[in-house]
């Protein structure tokens, strides 16, 4: 089997959640998904995204699977052809007031409400968000087992690590490029070393650490 069938049979599996809701009328079903509730730096971004029915996109899947260069063609084609996206950003000092729990539920709120298209239905990886008023459904894994869910995480992951590179060039001294803010021995090294810069999550046991490290 070529690479070709291989998404085709990939995006059908993807499908399948979608295509039950279209086929009860349900046109603009929305995928949300987060990403960033672990690293010590950064901000913690969502995105919701509403496709077109049978929207013909090949390679969208599980953002963790795909290549960063996968993951960026097919971002930019999602992007394009989309009824709607948004992103939802929750900056790190929110992360340290909300806790990462209710940080990423906002982070999704805020994408689903920045939507310029009112979704008929919400598709939410694992959880429900309180303050989005229409029907929603959770979806342990949903990542994997939704096709929309899959196109948000793509979008929250790309856009993400856009703010990562920006970041890198404010404070080079941590490399954010290269880790994206997760706890590599890198950045521990450089947390030691410079502190923490604004961006670091203070509620973060190392960021702690390195905070009283750097009163000493």
């Amino acid at each position: 089997m070529g690479k070709a069938h291989r998404l085709a049979a990939r995006r059908r599996v993807l499908l399948k959640i979608e295509r039950d809701l279209w086929a009860r009328g349900v046109e603009r079903v929305c995928g949300v998904d987060e990403v960033g509730v672990g690293p010590l730096a950064g901000p913690l971004v969502a995105a919701a995204v509403i496709l077109p029915i049978e929207a013909p996109i090949l390679g969208i899947d599980d953002s963790k699977k795909l290549s960063p260069k996968a993951r960026a063609t097919v971002a930019l084609e999602i992007r394009e052809k989309a009824v709607a996206w948004a992103v939802g950003v929750v900056a790190a000092s929110e992360v340290d007031r909300l806790n990462t729990y209710w940080a990423a539920l906002e982070a999704m709120q805020r994408a689903v409400h920045a939507l310029a298209t009112d979704p008929d239905h919400v598709l939410v990886d694992a959880r429900t968000l309180p303050s989005v008023a229409v029907s929603q459904q959770a979806l342990i894994k949903g990542d994997s087992r939704s096709y929309s869910i899959a196109a948000a995480s793509i979008l929250a992951k790309e856009y993400r690590d856009g703010l990562m590179r920006s970041l890198s060039l404010d404070y080079p001294e941590y490399g954010f490029a290269k880790h994206m803010g997760y706890g590599t021995r890198d950045h521990l090294d450089a947390l030691s070393r410079y502190g923490p810069c604004p961006e670091h999550r203070r509620s973060f046991a190392p960021v702690q650490q390195a905070v009283v490290l750097a009163a000493q």
